[in-house]
């Protein structure tokens, strides 16, 4: 799709009325479809959560797994997630994200890393199989479903390959890798600048299209969360498929880069892409982020003379990735800036008025550090955001479509062209 044919695609996108609203200032008008009221809560399905299909888009797994020896069947003391704590919170099926992060990048043992925890991962899901199988359409989750078990949508964070080679990428498809965030992580790689790295591409570069290109031949889930402004445009623009923002928060309610502006949210549901909202405070609560903003930077230690840089083996690499595991928030939260589920699901209505109710949906990003809400310890605590959202006045459908279905229908235009 051409520029000039995205722009005037936007035009059939429903139109944002902001003018009686201040996001940054916290006083949000509710949607319009029905008003909002704690009396509001389960006036329709009381059991919606428990019968709705449930997918977020971003779970952290593998990490811990792969650096602690656990057993991903066993239900841990701390983090986000273990399956026991998933079952709990009614997930159906969840984009299975394993992490390749930058320590890996600079002895360029990011292969290495993707490739192990990949096989870790199906190591994991076989062992596990009577709870979890491994998904590579819609069709295969719903069939999973219907045998009573999650679905695991195998999707890749971090680099692949710094330089885009191909046959990696065919590698990973044949090991059912079927979603890939594009950049490396928050770094530029050798063919899409990430939002907070160097932009040295302006954007995508020719390989970048080449990558696009090649993951729609094959059917694999384009994530452009973590990508520059211009990434995700050129990405929309070059994709024939729909892309995703698999997790993060709006630039219009956080100015922050790894929150999404406008004109890049409505360039992906244009395409009929899925933007997932991050629980995290970081990118949805104004006030955190204007707390954290306003405390003293701390400076580092200047030297006389440079050291040597020490290159690390992957071992060494190992340990010190280990040691912040799990990858939870650990600061303490006044309660004047710490959320309730009530502001994520105002984000959400940010985000319908935005695209609409077929284009937003939820990435968690569960064991990947977010400043959760008071009301959601881990993903057993899923059910509170179905509830958040009835408080708001949602119409069961509009859930349904946000909990998981608009997931789903991206995952089926993607894997099941054919």
């Amino acid at each position: 799709m051409k520029r000039r044919d995205l722009i005037k695609s936007l035009s059939l996108l429903p139109i944002m009325d902001l003018t009686p609203l201040n996001y940054f200032g916290g006083n949000f008008l509710v949607n319009k479809e029905s008003p909002a009221s704690p009396a509001s809560a389960y006036l329709t399905d009381p059991d919606l959560h428990k019968n709705a299909f449930v997918m977020d888009g971003h779970i952290h797994m593998m990490s811990r797994q792969l650096l602690q020896g656990l057993d991903m069947g066993q239900r841990y003391p701390d983090g986000h997630v273990d399956l026991p704590r998933a079952v709990q919170g009614g997930l159906d099926a969840f984009f299975f994200s394993v992490y390749t992060p930058e320590p890996y990048y600079e002895t360029r043992q990011e292969v290495k890393n993707t490739f192990r925890v990949v096989e870790l991962a199906l190591a994991q899901i076989e062992k596990n199989s009577k709870v979890i199988e491994l998904a590579c359409t819609a069709s295969e989750i719903e069939e999973i479903n219907r045998r009573g078990k999650m679905a695991a949508f195998l999707d890749l964070e971090g680099g692949f390959d710094l330089d885009g080679d191909l046959n990696l990428l065919r590698a990973l498809y044949r090991l059912g890798l079927r979603s890939l965030q594009l950049t490396a992580h928050n770094e530029t790689n050798g063919f899409i600048d990430s939002c907070y790295g160097k932009k040295l591409w302006g954007g995508l570069n020719e390989h970048g299209r080449s990558v696009v290109r090649e993951m729609n031949r094959l059917g694999i889930v384009i994530n452009v969360a973590h990508a520059s402004d211009d990434a995700i445009i050129q990405a929309a623009e070059t994709s024939h498929d729909p892309i995703i923002y698999s997790h993060g928060g709006f630039r219009g309610i956080v100015n922050n880069p790894r929150c999404i502006s406008d004109e890049c949210a409505k360039a992906i549901a244009a395409k009929g892409g899925v933007i997932g909202i991050q629980f995290g405070s970081s990118f949805n609560n104004p006030k955190y982020a204007q707390w954290v903003a306003s405390k003293p930077k701390v400076k580092a230690i200047e030297t006389s003379s440079p050291k040597e840089t020490k290159l690390l083996s992957i071992k060494e690499i190992d340990l010190q990735v280990a040691i912040d595991l799990p990858f939870v928030h650990k600061e303490v939260i006044p309660d004047e800036y710490w959320m309730g589920v009530d502001q994520l699901a105002r984000v959400i209505d940010y985000g319908i008025r935005l695209v609409g109710e077929d284009h937003v949906a939820l990435g968690s990003d569960f064991d990947g550090g977010p400043p959760l809400p008071r009301q959601i310890r881990d993903v057993s605590d899923y059910p509170q955001m179905t509830l958040a959202m009835q408080e708001l006045g949602y119409s069961d459908d509009r859930i349904r479509k946000i909990l998981g279905l608009n997931w789903l229908r991206v995952i089926r235009q993607v894997t099941e062209r054919n």
